[in-house]
């Protein structure tokens, strides 16, 4: 299948080095958990006050934005937990609140995670008219035996079925699967892979599947009751999840994501090029200036989807940390992010943040053992192999 032309979507692009603003919202409701997830989600067996925590939203979207003045929004992410539970008018109200508070670049890409279990077609249709420009569907398989392995509520027809919905309603998909599962092997992931490029629009996320403590996953292996591919194995599926979308068309942008040039997640480059962003609703995370030193803050929200709606009614948000980050830290965490990415690092805005250079022996070292790379005179990425042991490389350099 033909990859989707990309000229007629024409997303906003921020200038060179401006990194955009994004607004990140976190419905966190899910109808069941799934095995491996950590992230904040929860199930509920009565239905969810919708309007209730619309006004909630309202209320914090407002008291970030207020720490945000002359910031313009080039990206909206509707995360979770399932977005795609919400209904087309809780977005759109969502949505509102966002461009009520802020401006909204003409063209921003505008997200919303979705799983196959939960889509409707008219539901769809109503999030395109609420103006979702951009969907990320939650596949994680493409065999019905590991999507119940993981946990997934939907089977192959269904994920088939909202692939092709999804392409037909909205400009611009992703979709993501889980890799390095109990009992693959290289040549199925092949398989499957070049199953999904068939089926891609202009983006995958293609996640390695890490054991999590606190899941039910982290319990089944610690028992010895779920085997997953060793180290040796596991770099063998993610070089060749590199070979084959890089030969098909969907380099690697990011450790993780792979897109058609021109179609790499406008959102997320804000977090990895180390943007300013909001985080509106349970568990979200934020990075703002501060309300009164004007300096970068860490800002996370209460988890508890009822204590931060009460948190909220009561005091216009559900912060719970908001903490300013010492030059080095920020230095820190724009390493953290900008070495995920194909395209590198700027030491020059480290050296900025941290006020000191980056140590060249160190730079020397692991340039001579193949795990990073310069991109000119102020610029590093991490190489294939870096990417392997990433974590290994950031610690040495920072």
């Amino acid at each position: 299948m033909a990859l989707r032309s990309l000229s007629a979507i024409r997303p906003f692009t921020p200038p060179a080095g401006d990194p955009g603003f994004g607004v990140y919202v976190h419905w966190p409701f899910c109808a069941a958990k799934c095995p491996y997830c950590d992230f904040n989600s929860h199930v509920r067996h009565e239905p969810v006050d919708q309007a209730r925590f619309v006004a909630a939203f309202r209320r914090e979207i407002a008291s970030q934005a207020r720490r945000t003045r002359g910031e313009t929004v080039t990206s909206i992410f509707l995360g979770g937990g399932t977005p795609s539970l919400m209904e087309p008018a809780t977005v759109a109200a969502i949505l509102d609140a966002v461009s009520a508070n802020w401006t909204v670049a003409d063209g921003a890409e505008i997200t919303l995670e979705a799983n196959p279990s939960s889509v409707e077609a008219d539901r769809f249709r109503g999030y395109r008219a609420a103006g979702v420009n951009r969907v990320s569907l939650g596949v994680q398989a493409l065999n019905d035996q590991d999507l119940k392995r993981l946990g997934r509520l939907h089977d192959v027809t269904q994920a088939l079925g909202a692939i092709a919905l999804a392409r037909e309603i909205f400009p611009r998909l992703s979709f993501d699967l889980i890799y390095a599962r109990p009992g693959q092997s290289v040549e199925a992931w092949e398989a499957e892979l070049a199953q999904a490029i068939g089926l891609a629009a202009d983006h995958l996320s293609l996640y390695q599947l890490t054991i999590e403590e606190g899941t039910a996953f982290h319990a089944l292996h610690k028992a010895g009751k779920l085997l997953v591919p060793d180290g040796e194995l596991s770099a063998e599926l993610y070089e060749a999840t590199q070979a084959v979308t890089e030969a098909n068309g969907l380099p690697a942008y990011e450790i993780s994501n792979h897109a058609v040039p021109g179609a790499e997640s406008r959102h997320n480059l804000t977090y990895w090029r180390y943007g300013h962003y909001a985080g509106v609703g349970p568990g979200a995370h934020a990075r703002l200036p501060g309300l009164e030193d004007g300096e970068r803050h860490a800002v996370s929200n209460e988890k508890h989807p009822e204590t931060w709606l009460r948190m909220v009614e009561d005091w216009d948000e559900g912060s719970v940390e908001d903490v300013p980050l010492e030059p080095q830290e920020q230095a820190d965490e724009l390493m953290l992010m900008g070495l995920r990415l194909a395209e590198g690092m700027d030491l020059q805005r480290w050296r900025e943040l941290s006020g000191r250079d980056i140590d060249a022996e160190t730079v020397r070292e692991l340039t001579g053992h193949g795990m990073i790379q310069r991109l000119g005179p102020d610029r590093i990425r991490a190489t294939p192999t870096g990417m392997l042991v990433l974590d290994a490389v950031v610690a040495d350099l920072a």
